[in-house]
């Protein structure tokens, strides 16, 4: 599925929120952009609590499937 801009999104679980509980939600489902560079660097671009798009370590998350009526729910508001 792809963002407003384009951009191909997938999702996430944060499953480690240390450090950064201001940003970041343990067990919160997020919209991830697709970014292999991030990737390749061990990062993750991740759409936060303030509605951006940050860099985080990939190890904080782990990528889930979610129904196409979840995805579109999630985009709706972004």
């Amino acid at each position: 599925m792809a963002d407003k801009n384009g951009k191909e999104s997938c999702y996430v679980v944060c499953i480690d929120a240390s450090g950064l509980e201001a940003s970041l939600e343990k067990h919160k489902i997020y919209s991830a952009v697709r970014d292999e560079e991030a990737l390749a660097s061990g990062e993750l671009r991740v759409i936060d609590e303030s509605g951006e798009s940050y860099l985080y370590s990939a190890e904080r998350f782990v990528f889930i499937d979610v129904p196409v009526e979840v995805g579109k729910s999630m985009t709706a508001d972004v």
